[in-house]
């Protein structure tokens, strides 16, 4: 997921932070079924053809059902479904679906309504930018690119409670797409009432989930979710209410923890040291990447791997995660972060295998003279460009460090842009940047899911393109499909040549996009956390 994940997911993937706040001063007796939670950003879409952040995520992931719910340990749990039948080559699945489930405007959820999502998210008339997850469907590719109709998609409905699903190709971690937004079902009827504006607002969506939104009008910054009394499952919901606000100022977060109007807070910078030995203290590790873009179609000289090195190499990436960030996150040491998978043959990290020994390590010297000579290749004599960041305590940060670091090189000038997360999303998507700051979020886990910068690829916003990583990502996702050492062995190549032509600067892993070091109160209980794909799950959550 976009960070964008975010987050979602995280999806272009958010910078969110997310709090839970009671209702009142008075602890948990004040909380009558209640939570408050705070995001850092506002939510951009409930549309699940069109959702790419952390924030829009999780809140379809926990108001709509899918066939699959994600649980503890990114384990996929019958949601729809009540049985499976995959064939013995993995490309032919059958989902028998729940009877009688309900949409929350009373339409029956059935079969076809995933059928419909499905076609509508892969039509290139959406303009899903997550439709590339679909990669393996039958026919998938050629309806994303116009060349068939959205009809000829593997996916029928067999009556009104059976879904079959054919593949082009084996899809080792298409379990866990299943419980990802991006499949899950649409109601057409809404989707045909509501037209342009279906999911801009709450009152123009549908849900078939634990919880419904209501309050969402497309830009403002307070929202909630209420217990869906349609949902099929409603009595494991324990929850009746949860509000939802916007606030960006890490400082104000704590403040309401400290003053017991808080629940849960995400803890950033120097407040972590004040606070890790606090007994309430939790760290959730998380699948996620932060990493510099820099499109070579707005500046030129980016298209110069010395001038892309250079700039890489001017950064200290230990000192902007222990002495600026101060949240738990790790220098990035690949683009792809650690503990997300291990090699099928000798258990070893994924990240670890993928490292290029000191490609993303500090070395000044290497720096200004790859400057030189990379400015003489491109006929320019002064660097300079704008960075643009999201407008939060985070991304401001990040933002004025690498500014400060830039600038440590000769005739380097950066002109720093903070801008609201949606406009950020906006942006780098249409390529209306320089250079940009971008949160990626694991959307499952398997290192396939930072393989976004394939010369085609969605979410390749500096348009960076490269034959070597072309051809590796299609062989793992193709030929090597079944063949766990040799995809394993591919994505590995993928990533190096990745960070040895420096296509993307890879900067941070771990804490963002609701991960890293919290406060929270022992009586919240029942939230499930995954590190990759839909972090939150608040389906069982309660106030104990």
């Amino acid at each position: 997921m976009k960070v964008r994940k975010i987050l979602a997911m995280g999806a272009t993937a958010t910078l969110s932070v997310l709090t839970l706040a009671a209702c009142g001063n008075k602890g948990a007796s004040g909380h009558k079924g209640e939570l408050n939670l705070m995001e850092s950003a506002e939510m951009p879409t409930l549309d699940p053809s069109i959702a790419t952040d952390n924030v829009s995520m999780t809140a379809l992931s926990n108001t709509y059902s899918g066939i699959y719910r994600i649980g503890k340990d990114a384990k996929p749990k019958n949601e729809l479904a009540t049985k499976t039948t995959e064939s013995k080559d993995g490309l032919h699945w059958t989902f028998d679906l729940r009877h009688g489930t309900k949409w929350s405007n009373g339409d029956t959820v059935t079969a076809q309504d995933f059928v419909y999502s499905w076609q509508r998210t892969n039509n290139p008339k959406t303009g899903s930018q997550y439709a590339y997850l679909f990669e393996g469907v039958k026919n998938a590719d050629a309806v994303q690119n116009g060349k068939m109709k959205p009809s000829a998609l593997g996916v029928k409905a067999v009556g009104k409670y059976k879904l079959s699903v054919t593949l082009s190709k084996p899809i080792p971690y298409f379990k866990l797409l299943l419980g990802f937004p991006s499949f899950f079902p649409q109601d057409k009827k809404a989707v045909d009432k509501y037209g342009k504006k279906y999911g801009q607002t709450s009152a123009t969506q549908v849900y078939n989930g634990p919880f419904k939104v209501e309050g969402y009008k497309g830009t403002n910054s307070k929202w909630n979710w209420t217990k869906n009394n349609t949902y099929w499952d409603k009595k494991n919901v324990k929850l009746n209410k949860i509000n939802f606000q916007v606030v960006k100022e890490n400082s104000t977060q704590l403040n309401m923890y400290n003053s017991k109007k808080a629940d849960m807070t995400q803890l950033t910078g120097d407040q972590v040291a004040q606070y890790k030995n606090n007994k309430n203290y939790i760290y959730r590790p998380g699948s996620s990447a932060a990493y510099l873009e820099l499109n070579g179609n707005k500046v030129p000289a980016f298209k110069n791997q010395k001038i892309r090195a250079a700039l890489s190499y001017a950064v200290s990436r230990s000192q902007l995660t222990n002495n600026i960030l101060q949240d738990g996150s790790k220098p990035a040491k690949t683009f792809t972060p650690a503990k997300l998978a291990k090699d099928p043959k000798t258990g070893e990290d994924f990240a670890k295998e993928a490292e290029v020994k000191g490609a993303l390590t500090q070395n000044l010297t290497k720096a200004k003279q790859l400057l030189k000579e990379g400015e003489q290749e491109a006929g320019i004599s002064d660097l300079k460009f704008t960075l643009m960041a999201d407008d939060t305590d985070t991304g401001k940060k990040n933002a004025e460090f690498l500014q400060s670091e830039f600038q440590k090189l000769p005739g380097v000038k950066v002109t720093v842009d903070n801008v609201p997360y949606k406009t950020r999303l906006t942006r780098s998507a249409s390529h209306n940047f320089q250079s940009v700051i971008t949160l990626w979020g694991a959307d499952y886990n398997d290192p396939y899911t930072f393989a976004l910068f394939t010369s085609d690829g969605t979410y390749n916003d500096g348009q960076w393109k490269n034959a070597t990583y072309d051809q590796n990502v299609k062989d793992s996702a193709g030929k090597n499909a079944l063949n766990k050492e040799a995809r394993f062995k591919n994505l590995v190549t993928a990533d190096q040549t990745l960070v040895k032509d420096y296509g993307v600067l890879p900067l941070y892993t771990g804490s963002f996009a609701g991960s890293g070091p919290f406060l929270q109160r022992p009586y919240v209980k029942g939230i499930i956390y995954n590190s990759a794909g839909i972090n939150w799950n608040y389906k069982y959550a309660y106030v104990k």
